[in-house]
C-alpha cells in the first residue's frame, strides 16, 4: 500500500482525530509522506497546515491541494474532465516524489455532497479507501461501496476507531477514462513524434492542436496555407508557434514527392505528370510526409471519408509483413475499464481468415497500450450451442487463429454476456481462459462492430477512442466527420504511441 484515501465525516472533531492517528501510525513506517486533498475549503488549509507542522512533513502547502473551493466547483461545472485530470496528474507527481500519499477527501462539494465523488476519485487514483462513517449508515455505506469497488479493499471506521487497527489495503487496478488519457499522455511524453494534421481548415483541428501543443505531447505539422491557417487560430485564441505549417501547393517537397509517387505507381499505370498533380492533395502529402519518415504518423478525415485516408496510406505506406487486412478498432474506455472493438471501419464481411487476422493485430494493438489481451470471437451463440453461417465462420476463425498464432490468448464463438460477465460465462463456457474475462472483442462483421461501439457510446456513456487502423506499416489514423476535438487530442495521441513501436 502506496497511499490511502481518508473519506471524512462531516464532523470535524472526529476528522481530525482519526487523520491524526492514521498519520502518527503511517509515519511510524513511511519516513516521507505527503499529504493531497484534491479540493480544500479555508477551514481544511488550516487543518492541513497544522498537520504538516505536526509531523514535520517535507511539503510546501501549495503542494498540498489540486484546487480551493471556489475554483473546484467552478473547474467541475465547466469541465469535470479537466478538473479529474488536473488532481490525478498533481497526485501521481506526488507520488514519484514521496513514499506514501495520504489523500485527505473534501468534507464537502456544495449542493453535490462529497461521498460519491471522493469514492470516484479514489477510483481515479486508484487509492484504497478509509472511510469515516456513523455506525447508523455505515450497512448502506458498506452496500454502496461493494458495489462500486467490485468488492475491493476498503475500511469503514467510526469515532471509536482503534489506530493498532490500521490495515494494509492493496492499491486499486481501474482503468478510468481520466486514468488511461492521463497514461496515453505520459507514455507520448517519453518519445515524442511528430504528426501531421491535413485538415487546417477545420476548426476542430486547430482547437485539438492547440491542446496538443500545450501539453507538449507531440509536435505538429499543419498542412494549408499559412497565412490562413494563423488567421483562423488567431480567430479561435489558438497559440500555433510551436506548430510546422506546410502548404502542399507551395513546398520544396514537390518534386520529391512527386518523383516518390510515381516510383510507387508507375507500374499501376500512373504518369509522373498525374503524380505531380497528385500530390498537391493534402492527403496524399500528409501520407508522403510519413511514408519518406518527415513525420511519424497522420490523422485525418474530420471533412474526408475513410477511403479517402486509407487509400493513399495502403499504396504507399502498405501494411505490415504477414498482415494482409488492414481493420479498425476503438478503445472503449467504461467507468473502470478498458476494452478493445474490432472491426468497427474498414471491412464490412470478413472472412474467417481475416477474423483470425483482425484477432490478432487487435491484440497486439492492446498490448501496446498496456492491456493483457483476452481475445473472444463474437457471435450470437456461444460454443457448439448453436449453428448457422455466422456461427461456422466464428469458429473456423477461432481454428485459424489457434493454428497461426498460438501465444494468442483466444476463444469463440461467444456471446457478448458470456465474454464479459464472470457468471454468465460460467453457465454457458466453463473451463474458457477468456469467457467472462475477455478486453478484446471481435466482431463477425463490421455492421455488428458499427452498431455495437455505438449502442456502448451513447447508452454506458463510454469514451469511444478511434478508430486506430491496425495493420499498415506506419500509423496513419481516421477520424469520424462528426469528430469533437476531445476526439482529435486523444486520435493523435494513440497515433504518436504507435508510432514509438516502428
Amino acid at each position: 500500500m502506496r497511499s490511502l484515501y481518508l473519506i471524512r465525516s462531516d464532523q470535524k472533531e472526529i476528522n481530525l482525530k482519526i487523520s491524526t492517528q492514521l498519520l502518527e501510525n503511517l509515519c511510524k513506517k513511511h519516513k516521507n509522506l505527503a499529504l493531497f486533498c484534491p479540493v480544500v475549503s479555508e477551514d481544511t488549509i488550516e487543518t492541513l497546515k497544522n498537520l504538516i507542522t505536526k509531523f514535520k512533513l517535507k511539503q510546501d502547502l501549495a503542494s498540498v491541494y489540486s484546487f480551493n473551493f471556489q475554483n473546484g466547483t467552478k473547474q467541475y461545472n465547466d469541465d469535470q474532465n479537466l478538473f479529474t485530470d488536473k488532481i490525478i496528474n498533481d497526485y501521481e507527481n506526488l507520488k514519484a516524489n514521496y513514499d506514501f500519499v495520504f489523500v485527505v477527501g473534501f468534507s464537502r462539494f456544495g449542493i453535490l455532497g462529497s461521498f460519491e465523488i471522493n469514492t470516484r476519485l479514489a477510483k481515479e487514483l486508484n487509492t484504497p479507501i478509509y472511510a469515516i462513517v456513523d455506525k447508523n449508515n455505515a450497512k448502506m455505506c458498506d452496500d454502496y461501496l461493494q458495489k462500486r469497488l467490485e468488492s475491493k479493499n476498503f475500511v469503514i471506521i467510526d469515532e471509536w476507531f482503534n489506530q493498532e487497527n490500521v490495515k494494509e489495503l492493496d492499491d486499486y487496478t481501474f482503468l478510468t477514462p481520466n486514468r488511461f488519457r492521463y497514461k496515453l499522455i505520459q507514455s507520448a511524453k517519453k518519445d515524442k513524434k511528430i504528426v501531421v494534421l491535413p485538415e487546417s481548415d477545420d476548426d476542430r483541428i486547430i482547437e485539438a492542436s492547440g491542446i496538443l501543443l500545450e501539453q507538449e505531447v507531440v509536435d505538429l505539422i499543419l498542412l494549408g496555407n499559412e497565412k490562413e491557417v494563423k488567421e483562423r487560430a488567431n480567430r479561435l485564441g489558438v497559440d500555433l508557434k510551436n506548430a510546422q505549417i506546410l502548404d502542399p501547393k507551395n513546398s520544396p517537397f514537390h518534386d520529391e514527392f512527386a518523383n516518390t509517387l510515381y516510383e510507387a505507381r508507375k507500374a499501376k499505370g500512373m504518369s509522373l505528370e498525374e503524380a505531380k498533380k497528385l500530390v498537391l492533395d493534402r492527403t496524399f502529402f500528409g501520407t508522403l510526409l510519413v511514408h519518406t519518415q518527415k513525420a511519424d504518423a497522420m490523422v485525418s478525415g474530420a471533412s474526408t471519408t475513410t477511403a479517402e485516408t486509407i487509400r493513399p496510406a495502403l499504396q504507399l505506406i502498405k501494411t505490415k509483413p504477414n498482415v494482409k487486412t488492414v481493420s479498425g478498432m476503438f478503445f472503449m474506455s467504461l467507468e473502470d475499464r478498458l476494452l478493445v472493438f474490432a472491426d468497427c471501419a474498414v471491412t464490412p464481411n470478413p472472412t474467417p481468415e481475416q477474423i483470425a487476422e483482425i484477432a490478432y493485430t487487435s491484440a497486439s494493438t492492446a498490448k501496446a497500450f498496456g492491456l493483457d489481451p483476452k481475445v473472444a470471437i463474437l457471435s450470437y451463440s456461444s460454443g457448439s450451442s448453436g449453428s448457422g453461417i455466422s456461427v461456422e465462420a466464428s469458429k473456423e476463425a477461432l481454428k485459424i487463429a489457434k493454428e497461426r498464432y498460438p501465444e494468442l490468448c483466444v476463444d469463440g464463438p461467444l456471446q457478448f454476456d458470456a465474454a464479459y460477465d464472470p457468471l454468465t460465462a460460467k453457465s454457458k463456457m466453463p473451463g474458457s481462459k477468456v469467457a467472462g474475462y475477455a478486453n478484446v472483442f471481435v466482431f463477425p462483421d463490421l455492421n455488428a462492430a458499427n452498431i455495437g461501439y455505438k449502442a456502448v457510446q451513447r447508452t454506458a456513456g463510454a469514451l469511444a477512442i478511434g478508430p486506430i487502423l491496425q495493420g499498415l506499416k506506419k500509423p496513419v489514423n481516421d477520424l469520424s466527420r462528426g469528430c469533437l476535438v476531445d476526439d482529435v487530442v486523444n486520435t493523435v495521441i494513440l497515433s504518436a504511441i504507435q508510432a514509438q513501436d516502428n
